[in-house]
């Protein structure tokens, strides 16, 4: 009669169903978050009569076109360059956004590098000095 060592053929098993395992979650992509940088290389730039205010790693008027064609997820980042000596970005809900009113109490950010997390579901973004949100300085964007 032949005697098993330790570990045996169960413990053999064991270790192939294991190394198995293993490789099949090496193979499977990583969820990760993604980062974009609001406008892109550009940055958001505010144009008027064919020239730029702000510097060249500002956010743009007309952002909106931006995000076409982009797919955002919860966890992306979005981040906002610009002049905080000209520009700031504040997330509104969907009647300011439409309107460009600042309503009372919104947090502004303006350091001019800024960054935002997005959950599920419709962000929405405007610069809220005077006049730049009407020119089209604002972005909304969904993430899925």
């Amino acid at each position: 009669m032949a005697s098993q060592g330790r570990g045996g053929a169960c413990n053999g098993a064991a270790a192939v169903a294991l190394l198995i395992g293993l490789l099949v979650m090496s193979a499977a992509p990583l969820a990760e978050a993604a980062r974009y940088t609001v406008g892109d290389n550009g940055g958001w730039r505010f144009y008027a009569e064919g020239y730029t205010v702000g510097d060249n790693g500002g956010w743009r008027f007309y952002a909106e076109g931006w995000a076409k064609g982009k797919t955002f997820r919860a966890g992306d980042v979005l981040e906002f360059k610009y002049n905080g000596a000209v520009h700031d970005v504040a997330a509104v809900d969907p009647a300011a956004y439409r309107s460009c009113t600042v309503p009372r109490g919104v947090r502004k950010m303006r350091s001019g590098h800024d960054k935002v997390t997005l959950r599920k579901g419709t962000h929405y973004f405007i610069c809220t000095e005077p006049g730049h949100c009407k020119a089209g300085m604002k972005l909304a964007v969904r993430a899925i």
